[in-house]
């Protein structure tokens, strides 16, 4: 047989998982045939063949997760593996604010330790997990020396029954949990929170866009943190274009469209723009291009609640600005109380490439700009 494995899908990522398979063993199959659909961190994408054939196996079935390199499907005859796509990656179509203007936006053991304690166990013991449904892994055994016994297998199995099976992390719930935990590593945070008065907005005013144009003017006032940072060499390159990734909460989990250029474009531009990407990652018709190449991420959750935040920067990004809900607060003005709306600010920034005073300067354009009417 020759085997065919699954190839860099153009994003750089490490798995894919199995959505759909399109052939079947015995299927004569033609080149650029799409042969499977698979789900990458943000993107669904239909693999097409390398070469005309006949299938001989499938490697995994769906909800299976492969890595590149790694077998996916055999083909009859002989002859070196493919490791390439000969063909055109297409995106495939799957069913898969209180304020006004405001969108909906918003992040173990070692593997050693963990063989070790499976060890622990002994041939019937391990048996009877299988049985049952238990991973070893989670027992601390009973018996001597940490040995597992059968008592805590059973025990274990009638604990899970009583919680209910676990869910394994799938798509773009599962890419999330992963790039959170390496960002989380990777940056060094540091917030800093203030208050925009919007007291002198008109009725109407877009949020979303106000909040993209403002970042935009902040950007080129304090271009410190419009850039990104290379932890690894210890270098930055400021930017001069300003794309704004804006987070957008799905029931898939989590996507980050990149709204490009809005330093250069008109607020209506802006809103059809965010429109279109609302709107292809609600069909999951997104382009994994269309999520990369931010400068700078806008997380508006105050569409919901809260007002302050510590959202995960996104490496090699510096700076994400958190939107908190909108509300009414009795301030001074002009030495006089007065009841005013009041838009909550969180200034995330990666304290390795910027200081600061560096984001002071960011926050203070970024409040001067949401204060004009």
């Amino acid at each position: 047989m020759k085997n065919f494995k699954l190839p860099d899908l153009g994003e750089g990522l490490p798995e894919a998982e199995i959505v759909e398979w399109h052939v079947k063993v015995g299927d004569r199959v033609e080149l650029d045939q799409a042969l499977v659909s698979v789900e990458t961190a943000k993107a669904i994408v239909e693999v097409p063949s390398p070469d005309a054939g006949i299938v001989a196996k499938l490697y995994g079935g769906p909800g299976d997760i492969i890595h590149t390199g790694e077998p996916l499907l055999a083909f009859e005859g002989t002859g070196d593996d493919s490791g390439t796509v000969v063909g055109e990656l297409k995106t495939s179509s799957t069913d898969k604010g209180d304020e006004a203007g405001q969108d909906h936006f918003v992040i173990g053991a070692p593997a050693s330790s963990k063989r070790a304690r499976a060890n622990r166990a002994t041939p019937g013991v391990r048996a009877l997990s299988e049985r049952l449904g238990v991973s070893l892994e989670r027992i601390k055994g009973s018996g001597p020396g940490g040995l597992i016994t059968s008592d805590d297998v059973h025990r274990q199995a009638s604990h899970q029954k009583q919680l209910g099976e676990a869910e394994a992390l799938r798509g773009p719930r599962r890419t999330m949990a992963k790039n959170m935990s390496l960002f989380h590593a990777q940056v060094v945070p540091v917030s800093i929170f203030e208050d925009a008065d919007i007291g002198d907005w008109k009725k109407g005013t877009d949020i979303t866009m106000r909040l993209v144009q403002a970042i935009a003017s902040a950007c080129e006032a304090a271009p410190d943190l419009n850039c990104w940072f290379d932890g690894d060499n210890l270098s930055r390159r400021l930017l001069e274009e300003v794309h704004v990734g804006i987070a957008v909460d799905t029931p898939e989990g989590l996507f980050v469209p990149v709204l490009r250029d809005v330093n250069n474009r008109s607020q209506k531009d802006l809103r059809q723009g965010l429109e279109n990407l609302r709107e292809a990652v609600a069909t999951r018709k997104i382009p994994p291009a269309e999520m990369q190449g931010a400068t700078v991420t806008l997380s508006n959750f105050g569409t919901m609640t809260g007002q302050y935040a510590n959202p995960v920067v996104t490496p090699p990004q510096v700076a994400i600005v958190g939107a908190g809900r909108i509300r009414e607060k009795v301030v001074s003005i002009d030495g006089k109380p007065a009841v005013r709306r009041i838009l909550p600010l969180s200034l995330t920034f990666d304290h390795r490439a910027a200081t600061g005073g560096e984001a002071s300067r960011f926050l203070s354009v970024l409040l001067e700009e949401l204060a004009r009417k």
